[in-house]
């Protein structure tokens, strides 16, 4: 019986990511940039934001599925395209790491961090979200600060 359930599991995600499209930097630019994802992924972690043209981010998170959700700005050149790869650039964070994106339908895709594939977010388009507007701000809010939400620090 586990042995069924195992051949059908794995049959499934094989068939899942058959679908998937990888996207190019160029491809994933304009598929999201100026638009709102909501996001879920790996370790329970939540929230929604807007990707825009030049790299920068503003949205909501909640980490780890637990505690207040919490406003997000990450300035522009934040994410950047290095060669085929977009990278993000996080103030206390002395590497870059890069992402694969799969798109998996015309509404959603899956962000990854490379060589760690269980590492992930699934992304869904959004019409509207509370507390998301679809207007850049005259003052934006403090940025996030990388470090604290690395170390383990307060939320």
């Amino acid at each position: 019986m586990i042995a069924r359930f195992a051949i059908v599991v794995v049959t499934l995600l094989t068939t899942s990511s058959a679908f998937a499209e990888t996207l190019t930097a160029d491809a994933a630019r304009r598929f999201v940039s100026g638009k709102l994802f909501a996001f879920n992924c790996f370790d329970g972690s939540r929230g929604a934001g807007r990707i825009y043209g030049d790299g920068s981010v503003i949205g909501n998170i909640q980490f780890r599925g637990a505690g207040p959700m919490k406003q997000v700005w990450l300035p522009a050149g934040t994410l950047r395209v290095r060669g085929e790869a977009v990278c993000a650039s996080l103030q206390g964070i002395p590497f870059e790491p890069c992402f694969n994106l799969d798109k998996m339908d015309d509404r959603s895709f899956r962000g990854s961090v490379s060589g760690f594939g269980f590492a992930y977010c699934d992304f869904t388009r959004r019409m509207s979200v509370a507390g998301v507007s679809g207007r850049r701000h005259s003052s934006p809010p403090v940025p996030h600060d990388a470090t604290a939400d690395a170390a383990g620090g307060s939320n």
